[in-house]
Parts: structure tokens; C-alpha cells; sequence
């Protein structure tokens, strides 16, 4: 299978999740605001939507949509830990945190992302993200992962999308609990490798 992904993006966690359960995947980098492939071709012939990340299936069907691939590489391994056997609640506290990140932080970091947004409104982008960081720290302080002892598909999103404050200047530091999650997730095999990966590319572009 392929994945298509950026750096800097959310399909961090997808890669993440893809070597947690060591699924081989092609990493396939693309230019997000160009919608263009290393090769130069045009990626929204691949993926009209045009974000990543993207996972071309053995079939030449295309999945978007991280939560979703996510999940469909967890269930492609059954018994992995990631993601609880299907029907079961704790299966859906995992997918109720997924739509959490998605929703409240994945969202909330957008404006910042974009030039034109106004100075107010990224005040008031930053604003609410405080609040999220606040219960997320909360919850944190009573137990080492979103959902409790173990690292699930829900860690890596969060994880990814959290440390989207280094890129926009946001101290993490009023929030320890969460920022001693980072600093564990950061320490996982998985998250190491996806990040050079990452590195990697970054010094491809800027060569």
C-alpha cells in the first residue's frame, strides 16, 4: 500500500500507526499547496480532495481521511491493542477521542495555518485551543494515555496535531501534564522513525 503525506501534517499519525503495527507502506511525499507529486504530477488526479493523508489500497481503491485509514490499518491486525475488538466500549472511547482530535484540535489549529486570517481571529484560535490544552492536561494527570494505561490509534493523533504548537510559537509549558505526554510519545520507536522520515524529506526540499 501507499501513503500519501506531507510533512508537517496530519498523516504523521497515520505513518506512526502504520509502523506501531508494522504495516509496510510506500511513503509517497507530496506538495500540499501545489497539490503536486515529487514527480511534478498533479495529485488531486490522485485524490480530489487534495490533503493528505491518502492510502492507495492493494485493490487501487483510494482511502482518506486519517482517522478512517487509522483505522482500517488497525483492523487489518487484529488483537494489535490500538484499536479494542469491534462493539466493545472501550473500541468506541478510542473513536470517541479520534473525533475529539478531529473536531476540537485537528479544526482549532486551521486559522493559524492560514495567512489571511486576521490577528483577532487568531487570538481568539489560540484562545480556544488554551481551553482544549487545559482539559487535556486534566485528564492527562490522572492517567498516561487518552484512554488510560495503553497507546492507542487516538495517542497518535493527538500527539501529532498537539505538537502543532512548536510550529506556531505555543508554549505547552502551563500545561506539564501535557506536555509530559508529548515528551512520552516522542520517546516511542514508531514516532522516532516517522519523524525522520519526516527530517528526511524536509532536507530533500530544502537541498
Amino acid at each position: 500500500m501507499k501513503l500519501y503525506l506531507a510533512p508537517h501534517a496530519c498523516s504523521l499519525a497515520v505513518d506512526i500507526v502504520a509502523r506501531e503495527l508494522k504495516v509496510p507502506l510506500t511513503l509517497e511525499w507530496i506538495d500540499v499547496r501545489a497539490k503536486k507529486l515529487k514527480d511534478g504530477g498533479d495529485y488531486l488526479g490522485i485524490n480530489p480532495k487534495g490533503q493528505v493523508p491518502a492510502l492507495a489500497l492493494d485493490d487501487g481503491q483510494l482511502l482518506t481521511e486519517g482517522p478512517v485509514i487509522m483505522q482500517c490499518l488497525a483492523d487489518a491486525r487484529p488483537g494489535n491493542g490500538l484499536l479494542p475488538q469491534s462493539g466493545s466500549l472501550e473500541r468506541y472511547r478510542v473513536l470517541e477521542w479520534l473525533n475529539f482530535v478531529s473536531s476540537e484540535l485537528h479544526k482549532g489549529f486551521t486559522p493559524l495555518f492560514r495567512p489571511t486570517t486576521p490577528a483577532a481571529y487568531r487570538d481568539i484560535a489560540v484562545e480556544n485551543l488554551s481551553k482544549r490544552f487545559s482539559w487535556l492536561d486534566d485528564v492527562l494527570s490522572k492517567r498516561p494515555y487518552l484512554t488510560g494505561d495503553a497507546f492507542t490509534l487516538a495517542d497518535a493523533y493527538c500527539y501529532t496535531i498537539v505538537t502543532w504548537s512548536r510550529i506556531h510559537s505555543l508554549d505547552l509549558s502551563p500545561w506539564p501534564h501535557l506536555s509530559a505526554y508529548v515528551e512520552r510519545i516522542e520517546g516511542r520507536e514508531s514516532v522516532q522513525a516517522a519523524r525522520q522520515a519526516e527530517a528526511g524529506e524536509v532536507r530533500r526540499r530544502n537541498a
